[in-house]
């Protein structure tokens, strides 16, 4: 009897379920629901879910795609660690901490998680943020698991990172590379850190996968499989863009954003949409010529204004107001629009009337702004930034820089900002560079219908999980 117990139960194992492990960040959140529902779209695989409680709350109510409805969510409480205050530009290392803390502190639920779901199916496979390798390094110890290393960033980032540990071999030539910043001045102490304690992990994984796409990076990829670099035998999979607007359901007239409407009012091309995402901090001088900027640009604009959040794991969403000068919402008011909370980042780059991206060039919002077609004013603030913004205006050629990396902390002037917007949004150059943002867009669109090499790196990718 005790025989025929084991034989069924054996009978019943699910042959393979994945598991999703981002990193704590809003960010990096989003894209592995991307991710999970364009795999649940393909196959009918169990996918589970795993992160923050507070995160995962508010990245599924920001969240535009396919219905989560598929996907199975363990969300696990963290300490609510504080993020160190700031004023200083682009300054993100108070709440970078704060996720390192929880990636390291989601290992034990994370194991408990594995060892659970192991013993339901034949193969489980992680697919885990290369920045959560500490969270799931204990997925080693058992056997009917295997790891695939997800990037959250530019396969080109990926690229010029290791080609720096490997002492920068003679196998690329452009200049993209002839300007990338060192990593201590972009990446802050606590984040290289973390990055190490990683990189000790790096092994684990039987493959890397990309939130991009080989006609954009595949040069990149192909050079990290060099026999100078990681060799041909690692694999590796571009599985993006997963944003694409026109695949979610569509919405009723008084469920869009009141900014949406607003932009139905509008020329085609005409509105330049500012956001710098959710982990930068600007000093109240830098925000005050920003906003000049804008204004004596005479550009119609969508200026999502929010400082960083002051809790990486608050309950709350705290959208702290910023406070403007000498009436200056009443004096812009038929220019242009101020955003103080969340904003629908994708579907607003989606709109016909947006004609420019002035953003800090986070790896989400630029593959976000090339997918629709929309050239970008790249102004990065840390981290991967400044080597995502030498990939769209030196290497795709689908933007301009508002300022070189190399001026620091340095105050971007109003005039500065002026002439970015009109360079963009009114001249010679910038039709040329929404040309190319719209050939790029051509490109991205093309590779996930079918037929796409993106859609074919997908089934390749399930095919492999699937046989091995």
């Amino acid at each position: 009897m005790a025989a025929s117990k084991s034989s069924d139960s054996q009978t019943n194992k699910i042959p393979l379920v994945i598991l999703m492990v981002p990193f704590p960040a809003q960010g990096h959140v989003n894209q592995l629901l991307q991710l999970s529902t364009t795999i649940s779209a393909s196959r009918d695989i169990p996918i589970h879910f795993v992160t923050a409680d507070t995160l995962l709350h508010r990245a599924k109510s920001r969240f535009v795609g396919a219905p989560l409805t598929n996907i199975n969510f363990h969300a696990f409480p963290v300490p609510p660690f504080p993020a160190a205050p700031s004023q200083n530009p682009g300054n993100f290392s108070g709440l970078f901490q704060p996720s390192a803390e929880a990636a390291m502190h989601l290992r034990q639920p994370v194991a408990e998680l594995l060892a659970t779901i192991s013993v339901t199916t034949d193969k489980l496979v992680v697919i885990y943020d290369f920045l959560s390798s500490v969270t799931v390094q204990d997925f080693v110890s058992l056997p009917n698991i295997k790891g695939y290393s997800f990037q959250g960033v530019s396969a080109f980032m990926v690229f010029t990172f290791f080609w720096e540990i490997y002492g920068k071999p003679d196998i690329i030539n452009e200049a993209t590379v002839e300007y990338l910043p060192p990593i201590d001045t972009s990446f802050p102490p606590e984040f290289v850190e973390h990055i190490g304690r990683n990189l000790k992990l790096l092994g684990l994984q039987t493959g890397f996968l990309y939130d991009g796409c080989r006609l954009l990076e595949g040069k990149y990829i192909d050079l990290i499989n060099s026999k100078e670099m990681m060799g041909p035998e690692v694999k590796q999979w571009a599985l993006g863009p997963f944003d694409l607007i026109d695949d979610t359901p569509k919405k009723e007239p008084n469920e869009r954003h009141t900014c949406l409407k607003w932009l139905d009012e509008q020329s085609e091309n005409s509105v330049m949409y500012v956001s710098f995402g959710t982990s930068v901090s600007m000093s109240d001088e830098q925000v005050e010529e920003l906003a000049i900027g804008l204004e004596k640009s005479g550009k119609k604009f969508i200026w999502v204004l929010r400082v960083a959040d002051k809790e990486a794991f608050a309950r709350e969403e705290g959208a702290e107001g910023v406070k403007l000068s000498n009436n200056y919402e009443e004096r812009v008011k038929e220019q242009g629009i101020i955003i103080r909370d969340w904003a629908p980042q994708v579907e607003i780059l989606g709109h016909s009337s947006t004609g420019g991206f002035l953003t800090h060039c986070g790896w989400n919002s630029c593959i976000e702004s090339l997918t629709m077609g929309v050239p970008i004013a790249a102004w990065p603030m840390h981290c991967d930034q400044p080597r995502n913004s030498l990939l769209i205006t030196k290497g795709l050629k689908a933007g301009i820089m508002v300022r070189d990396w190399e001026s620091g902390d340095e105050l971007v002037t109003s005039s500065t900002l002026e002439n970015a917007v009109k360079r963009l949004m009114a001249s010679t150059e910038g039709e040329q560079i929404r040309k190319r943002a719209e050939e790029v867009s051509a490109d991205l669109r093309g590779s996930v219908a079918k037929g796409g090499i993106t859609r074919t790196e997908l089934e390749s990718f399930l095919t492999h999980v699937t046989s091995q």
